[in-house]
């Protein structure tokens, strides 16, 4: 009886099982499934809490960022309403938050004001088309789980290209800030230029509105951190402008934005139109993937919270693709709003979709109002948000820490000022993947000999310790992988060696930092210890990874390099391969840099302490 029951469990356990990765499935593209049981009244209230101050915050800063697309102000309103929603419930993050960016805003101007008027009917078209291309390509990342993609854009390439965004950003802002009508469309260089040969035209009181509107942002954020600082300078700025008649001294405005919500605008696009798109679209792809899990883990590392890239990859895909429909351009993760969701108490997602939502109740109400604001203002705080683009604490940190990606950085910023914007990340990201190919293909070799003053004398770096060699064996560690792109150098540094010590027969290379091999280099080392073996000198090998050992053997190159010749660790190959020595030669030597020397002629004669035993 006990074994039928048995049985009938067994033969249970495949649908439980499949019922199991059905859910676990299901989890993982609906990840709210997760998070959904952890709703509760206390943290549907700090939820709200936290999608108030959201909502505040992004008004201002949604209508800056569409200046910069090129887009009129209440598109950049738009993008953060239903892209936001779609993010937060699709991706893998509780905190992040999602919306217009500044990197993101720049790109797609670069890439479409060529194309058609800033503003126009054909651009917006243009726009949200490049936005459902970009959206495509992250889905089909994140479908791929080619989440890892992401960490070839590193942190140089990041810090690079917002501190070269940071200065277009403030270019693009010189005519809205100094009251001039500066042409745009044209180089970093050009902008300063335009506004030098204009000097002499610059309204003192829209410069005033602007500064203004700066110093209220800072003096609340050095006293009120927690405020909506943007909004409220804009505030004080409007109504400063109406008391002094700004309209008098020709300070613009921004105008009425319209308290609708996002219309529906499916985008479209001919086979001409994608071949122009899509190159940019790839570019805002990987930036907006790259900001969105850079930001999702840099606050789950305060929220101990693990993220899945592949994941945020389809909630941002997603977001893009179904926020064209709604009139919203390209979003990502926002720096921002994602600090200020965490410290203001957000527990769930639900923060970003409460955000995202009262933003529409705000905008339905207070749309109007922004007839009042000067332009000048909105341009000193698009400079505010560019200047605290420039991380100089990591720019400082990696020039300190390592030139090449010092370089990398260096590269990246000065691509993105003089060249187009997709072709500065891809420029960062090449010069990264090739340093990184750079330092892979060129093992490092480290010349070892014992230390006499250890008991154990271990083999230890020559150039720090200064010590002896033996005259008849050169002991290598190899540090590095023998890979196809290493083997040209790996064979030059050891015909360097062999003909820089020719005195030196035999070779010993200390196998413990080789990762893998490959086929190339099964072949390249059977070819070295050929070579050597012809001219009367072996090569041993000692140390070597399980791993590395089935790869010689399944390539038949432990049988050409001589099992003899492979050692299990140091001490067995130093005992195996001193007795094999020329005897005439160490009867004569005056070293004695082994324990094993003691047992060849002449060996007690020069060093009796050589036959003490080993501790």
């Amino acid at each position: 009886m006990q074994h039928g029951e048995n049985m009938e469990q067994c033969e249970l356990e495949p649908p439980q099982t499949g019922w199991r990765k059905a859910g676990s499935a299901l989890r993982r593209f609906l990840p709210m499934l997760s998070w959904w049981p952890q709703v509760n009244r206390r943290t549907l209230k700090s939820d709200l809490w936290a999608g108030l101050t959201g909502a505040v915050i992004v008004l201002p800063q949604g209508v800056a960022f569409a200046a910069i697309a090129g887009m009129p102000p209440e598109y950049g309103l738009y993008a953060a309403m239903v892209p936001v929603i779609i993010a937060a419930l699709f991706g893998s993050s509780l905190h992040l938050v999602s919306g217009p960016t500044t990197a993101i805003s720049l790109v797609i101007f670069a890439n479409v004001s060529p194309l058609a008027a800033p503003g126009s009917a054909e651009y917006i078209h243009l726009v949200l088309a490049i936005t459902f291309l970009s959206g495509c390509l992250q889905i089909g990342l994140g479908l791929a789980r080619m989440g890892a993609m992401v960490n070839f854009v590193s942190h140089s390439v990041v810090i690079g290209f917002t501190a070269g965004a940071s200065i277009l950003i403030a270019t693009s802002q010189l005519g809205a800030f100094f009251g001039l009508n500066l042409p745009r469309g044209g180089t970093f260089l050009n902008g300063w230029v335009a506004l030098f040969e204009r000097l002499p035209q610059i309204n003192a009181h829209a410069v005033g509105m602007g500064i203004i509107t700066i110093v209220l942002a800072l003096i609340i954020w050095r006293f009120q951190p927690r405020w909506p600082k943007f909004l409220l300078a804009l505030t004080a700025a409007s109504l400063l402008n109406q008391l002094l008649e700004g309209g008098m001294h020709q300070v613009a405005l921004v105008g009425a934005l319209p308290a609708s919500l996002p219309p529906w605008s499916p985008p479209g696009f001919d086979l001409a139109e994608l071949r122009v798109l899509v190159p940019g679209a790839l570019a805002i792809a990987m930036l907006g993937l790259a900001e969105a899990v850079s930001i999702g883990r840099s606050v789950a590392a305060r929220s101990q919270q693990m993220i899945d890239n592949s994941q945020e990859f389809l909630g941002q895909g997603l977001s893009n693709i179904l926020g064209s429909f709604f009139s919203a351009y390209a979003s990502s993760g926002s720096f921002t709003r994602t600090g200020v969701n965490y410290e203001a108490g957000a527990k769930t997602p639900l923060a970003a979709v409460f955000s995202a939502l009262l933003l529409a109740g705000i905008v339905l109400l207070v749309g109007p109002l922004t007839a009042y604001l000067p332009v000048p203002a909105m341009a000193g705080v698009i400079l505010l948000v560019a200047a605290n683009l420039v991380d100089l604490r990591g720019v400082r940190h990696i020039v300190r820490t390592d030139r090449s990606e010092a370089v990398v950085l260096g590269v990246t910023f000065l691509s993105t000022l003089f060249l187009q914007l997709e072709f500065a990340i891809f420029s960062g990201v090449l010069l990264s993947l090739l340093m990184y190919l750079k330092r892979t293909s060129h093992p490092n070799f480290t010349i070892l000999a014992p230390n006499p003053n250890h008991p154990r004398r271990p083999l230890v770096n020559v150039q720090r310790k200064n010590l002896d060699e033996c005259p008849q064996l050169k002991i290598l560690r190899l540090d590095g992988s023998i890979f196809f792109g290493a083997v040209n150098h790996i064979s030059e540094e050891l015909h360097r060696v062999m003909n820089k010590y020719p005195e030196q027969c035999h070779i010993l290379i200390v196998g413990g930092g080789i990762n893998f091999v490959d086929a190339g280099g099964c072949h390249m080392l059977f070819q070295e210890a050929h070579r050597l073996r012809l001219s009367g000198r072996e090569m041993f090998f000692c140390s070597l990874k399980t791993e590395v050992m089935e790869v010689l053997m399944r390539g038949g190159c432990l049988h050409r390099l001589g099992e003899g010749n492979l050692f299990v660790n140091e001490a067995e190959a130093i005992a195996h391969i001193v007795p094999r020595l020329d005897p005439e030669r160490c009867a004569c030597c005056p070293k004695r840099v082994f324990r094993e020397c003691a047992r060849m002629p002449g060996g007690l004669e020069h060093d009796p302490d050589l036959l003490r035993p080993r501790l």
